[in-house]
């Protein structure tokens, strides 16, 4: 029973909070639509018609603090980008933890026609993801590996 409760305490070690705070009365809390959802849903607070082949800056309603050590990546939602061509433009777009603002999500329109949101529909879900810090280190030499510098297609390259 020790080590369970042990084990509980270690992983409660790993949860982590992102405080919110409602900056548009529209704002639905971010979701993920089942237990196993890597992905948090962001929803828009307001209508707006993205242009074929069009951007849009797309309000969710909240500001965001996210704890050191973690980042917040904007993904596009796959159903969105299957059936109208939505994504999102500079995905995944990163919040970094020292950021303050509103949660805005940046779509852009791949299709010929013109792509509504309404307010409350979900538009990009957000992950959070873990970073480290690192020292850049200038160096006169690497060692060596099978791939070396082969890059782009490289890999699939059998001779």
């Amino acid at each position: 029973m020790i080590m369970i409760t042990n084990l509980i305490h270690f992983l409660e070690k790993f949860k982590h909070s992102v405080n919110l705070i409602r900056i548009h009365e529209r704002a639905l809390l971010p979701a993920r639509q089942t237990d196993m959802a890597a992905g948090y849903d962001l929803s828009s607070v307001e209508d707006l018609e993205i242009p074929p082949h069009g951007r849009a800056l797309v309000h969710t309603g909240w500001r965001v603090s996210i704890p050191p050590g973690l980042h917040i990546e904007i993904r596009p939602r796959s159903g969105l980008a299957l059936k109208h061509g939505i994504t999102v433009l500079n995905t995944p777009g990163t919040i970094d933890p020292d950021y303050r603002g509103e949660m805005m999500i940046l779509l852009f329109n791949t299709s010929d026609t013109p792509y509504t949101v309404h307010t409350g529909d979900r538009i990009a879900q957000a992950v959070l993801m873990r970073h480290c810090d690192v020292t850049w280190k200038t160096v006169s030499h690497f060692d060596t590996t099978r791939r070396d510098t082969h890059g782009f297609g490289s890999t699939g390259n059998q001779t």
